[in-house]
């Protein structure tokens, strides 16, 4: 375990999109974090990753990486069907770790992964960056402060500027659980209080193709929390103005919101009305302040020995609620989460 005052040597296990922005972060935008070694089974993007962030040693089977005794934490970016067994290995192996949801798309794998965790008495952080994201925070801060009085309804909208690849699409696990399943922990976030029931309708309006995989693009699901609240979350595939993220708390006492982030605010108004930027583009431009803030509170908790903010059962309760949209869809009719 670092002490207070020394870095976190972390190492980085995957090199794709999302690991190479968590190895930039980590090696120049956090100076708490000393980010020794990067794996991937594609060695050459592992190569260039090192060779762009300035990492030392680069290795193509995670492994190795857990064999070093001057590692404390790992960063898992890997394809979800690897995290639940990278996580195992890691915790065996006595590393802290961060790993980006979901742990698996399986209940019972993800309790593996769990029971691994805790047999070895490790720190576990999963990626919900969103929670981290400074106005959907101030929202929270809001509502747990009882500014806006008792929770009674809430909306979010979450809308990507184009659909993934249909090779994503085929084993991502869904909409409701590779896309909706951030929305699925924002609920939880903002309202904080669980989801005791779903109801979902979806449909295909965009991509036909999407179809054979037997998912849909566009989705609307009801909530109903323990507390009482009410809630609704809607996705598309394709918001033709760009990257479309927006929450709202409604309560008995006011409303909490946060609108989607731009460019810049400038309103130009001429002969033919209003005139603002588009939302950002890309989610990895809308979060990356999200992005550095989560990984630095998970260095935090390596060093100060605390616990993450976004612990397993953060990671499990989501997948839960995936999966009773799914069901729910499939059947047309309310579904109760087990939790």
């Amino acid at each position: 375990m670092p002490g207070s005052g020394s870095k976190v040597r972390v190492g980085l296990i995957g090199a794709g999109r999302i690991g190479r922005l968590h190895a930039e972060h980590l090696s120049y935008r956090l100076p708490e974090a000393e980010l020794l070694c990067v794996s991937d089974v594609f060695v050459e993007g592992a190569e260039k990753c090192a060779e762009n962030f300035n990492i030392k040693d680069v290795y193509g089977d995670y492994r190795e990486v857990l064999k070093r005794d001057d590692i404390d934490a790992v960063v898992i970016c890997t394809s979800t069907n690897t995290h639940a067994e990278i996580i195992e290995a890691s915790a065996e192996a006595g590393k802290h770790i961060f790993c980006e949801k979901p742990i698996a798309l399986e209940i019972d794998r993800i309790d593996h992964a769990l029971e691994a965790v805790s047999r070895a008495g490790v720190k576990l952080q999963i990626g919900f960056n969103r929670r981290f994201d400074p106005n959907f925070r101030k929202v929270r801060e809001l509502v747990a402060s009882g500014k806006i009085g008792k929770p009674q309804i809430l909306k979010i909208t979450s809308r990507d500027p184009e659909p993934p690849p249909l090779e994503y699409v085929k084993v991502s696990g869904g909409i409701f659980l590779d896309m909706m399943i951030h929305d699925f922990d924002m609920a939880r976030y903002l309202v904080g209080d669980e989801v005791v029931e779903i109801y979902a309708a979806g449909n295909v309006l965009i991509d036909e193709k999407i179809k054979q995989y037997g998912d849909v693009d566009t989705a609307l699901v009801l909530l109903r929390f323990k507390n009482g609240t009410i809630g609704s979350i809607d996705n598309s595939r394709k918001a033709v103005y760009g990257y479309d993220q927006r929450v709202e708390v409604f309560g008995s006492g006011g409303n909490a919101s946060a609108e989607n982030e731009q460019p810049d605010h400038v309103i130009l108004t001429d002969t033919e009305g209003g005139h603002t930027a588009k939302p950002l583009y890309f989610f990895m431009d809308r979060y990356v302040q999200s992005y550095l803030n989560e990984m630095h509170e998970f260095l935090q908790v390596v060093k100060n020995d605390t616990a993450p903010p976004v612990t397993g059962t953060d990671g499990k309760i989501p997948v839960l609620m995936g999966l009773a949209a799914k069901k729910s869809l499939a059947e047309n009719r309310p579904v109760k989460v087990e939790l």
